[in-house]
């Protein structure tokens, strides 16, 4: 008795791809409804309190102090080695390509250029608007601090808010952004928040970053993600000329292709015989020229004037057609053969 194979989740997620072989029509581009300008609103005041508590050398400068003399690192030594490596989850090179090659593979699959697009116009929002900020306020971390219970602000350093942080929210959320489905929007939400919080965390295990860095990092990245639905019709744009280009560059290699066999010209239309019109030379009429090959021998032609038929003299040709044999008799003699039994 045959049975089927069950399928895997594996199975079903790639058979479910198969299906879709252009862009899925059920695919919705986030709007920038009153929900998200809220939230973008909400999360712009935050990112503001949290660099004027810096700035004035609140009680949030006295927690990093506090967390840093703590020395994490120092506490809970046999996660070193993990979180080494965790870490890199928020570098900006190996998340970018990873997911780079993943939203590359979705749009040949759905014939659309608008995953990679996102992508790009993300990464140039955060490197932007994170290293603007970092440049701007200089805030030195925590290896290099130079007097207790000071914000190390303006002092040539680049760490405030964290880019580890920022660049997680923005790559990894990004797969929540552009999923096609709300169940895998909420997923990849979930996800994308547990690696980004642990990134921003790991930072401060390893005292590369004040607590401050990371949280204003969270927030810079979140005001990436939200902004992103005003960035969709200029990424329209760019995919629609783009396509423009390709379609050109087709038609311009099919114009440069070689041509056909040429074409016989028509023969031209002969003139009709008479006298020419006035204001014109007659045609002037050349002998062909002679071929290369020798002419044939005039033998075929008859001698004398041109006969009728009546008069012509009838020519016989010279000997029989047919083939000599020995062996025939003229008709109406004996034969020469002995008769049989004689």
């Amino acid at each position: 008795m045959r049975t089927e194979r069950k399928l895997t989740r594996l199975d079903r997620v790639f058979a479910r791809l198969d299906r879709e072989p252009e862009r899925p029509a059920h695919i919705d581009v986030p709007r920038m409804s009153r929900h998200r300008v809220v939230l973008f609103a909400s999360t712009l005041a935050f990112y503001a309190a949290i660099v004027w508590a810096v700035v004035i050398t609140s009680w949030l400068v006295r927690l990093d102090w506090q967390v840093m003399f703590f020395r994490p690192y120092q506490q809970w030594p046999e996660i070193h080695a993990f979180l080494d490596y965790y870490v890199v989850l928020g570098q900006r090179g190996p998340t970018a390509v990873m997911i780079a090659a993943w939203l590359g593979w979705r749009s040949w699959r759905q014939h659309t250029l608008r995953p990679l697009l996102t992508l790009g116009a993300s990464l140039l929002l955060l490197n932007i608007t994170v290293g603007a900020a970092k440049i701007s306020m200089g805030r030195l971390g925590p290896h290099y601090a130079t007097g207790v219970g000071s914000n190390e602000m303006w002092l040539g350093g680049d760490i405030f808010p964290s880019g580890h942080t920022a660049n997680a929210v923005v790559t990894w959320g990004i797969l929540a952004y552009l999923a096609s489905t709300p169940r895998a929007r909420r997923w990849l939400s979930a996800f994308s928040a547990v690696v980004s919080l642990g990134v921003g965390l790991t930072t401060v295990y390893l005292g590369t970053h004040w607590l401050s860095d990371v949280v204003l990092g969270w927030a810079a990245g979140l005001l990436i993600l939200l902004a992103l639905p005003w960035c969709e019709p200029l990424i329209a744009r760019a995919e629609s000329g783009i396509f423009d280009l390709r379609d050109a560059w087709r038609d311009r290699r099919r114009g440069a292709a070689p041509a056909g066999p040429a074409e016989v010209p028509a023969p031209a239309a002969l003139a009709p015989i008479g006298k020419p019109a006035a204001g014109e030379q007659e045609p002037v009429v050349r002998e062909p020229v002679a071929a290369s090959r020798p002419a044939r021998a005039p033998g075929y032609l008859a001698p004398g004037p041109h006969l009728s038929r009546s008069e012509r003299t009838p020519v016989t040709p010279l000997g029989s057609r047919r083939p000599p044999q020995s062996d025939r008799v003229t008709r109406g003699t004996a034969s020469a053969r002995p008769l049989a039994g004689g």
